[in-house]
């Protein structure tokens, strides 16, 4: 299953590989050559197709857990201070993913969208310490029927050039539904109210809608 995003990617892949294959079998060349090209198609197809994947994730719906809101390895833990929207103290867990991860993006918990705002920006490395506030990013904040809220912001890294945000202030969403797509490797962090739980650890691999960061 591939996610709408890639249409356009997926069939530039195909036209591309097909081209290639074209030029090995009509024009005259050595066979190393031949073969070359037709493996250099195929491969690029093949990136594509991987990165665009979207395997259907079964969250286990849990109004105590926070599920991680992409796949990729935890990169940060810690106490930060969140400017723009809480204006204060919050508990970050940052997730990097690379270009091999599918790049879907959830929402972490269930509840009514109160904020969601895109900010072009810069294209730092994912893991720069100054891309969370001045690289291209998106922010969602969701407020869960206990009262608390939790923001997950997208952003961009060297590579990725266009995030997708789906969520609409005010609407309701499901835990683990899609809130966005962010194209090639990228950092997701999600901010949590400062005395929160944490289920994971540094370095530890997450997967989007299943993995749980944390408890209320």
């Amino acid at each position: 299953m591939f996610h709408k995003e890639g249409t356009i990617s997926i069939l530039i892949g195909i036209a591309v590989a097909g081209m290639l294959t074209a030029i090995a079998t009509q024009i005259d060349m050595p066979n190393w050559l031949s073969y070359t090209l037709i493996a250099l198609g195929l491969v690029f197809l093949i990136i594509i197709l991987q990165f665009f994947r979207n395997p259907k994730r079964a969250t286990i719906l849990d109004d105590k857990t926070i599920v991680s809101p992409v796949d990729g390895k935890v990169v940060v833990i810690e106490k930060v201070q969140e400017n723009e929207y809480f204006k204060g103290e919050r508990l970050m867990i940052s997730v990097f993913m690379s270009p091999i991860n599918v790049h879907v993006t959830r929402y972490p918990i269930g509840g009514k969208v109160s904020y969601s705002k895109y900010h072009p920006g810069k294209y730092l490395v994912a893991w720069h310490p100054k891309a969370s506030e001045e690289n291209e990013r998106t922010t969602v904040v969701v407020n869960h029927k206990n009262g608390k809220q939790v923001m997950h912001r997208q952003i961009a890294g060297a590579l990725a050039k266009r995030i997708v945000n789906y969520a609409v202030e005010n609407n309701d969403v499901a835990q683990g539904s899609e809130s966005g797509f962010i194209k090639f490797g990228s950092r997701v962090d999600v901010y949590l109210p400062i005395d929160t739980p944490v289920n994971v650890e540094l370095n530890q691999k997450v997967k989007g809608g299943i993995t749980v960061l944390a408890q209320f």
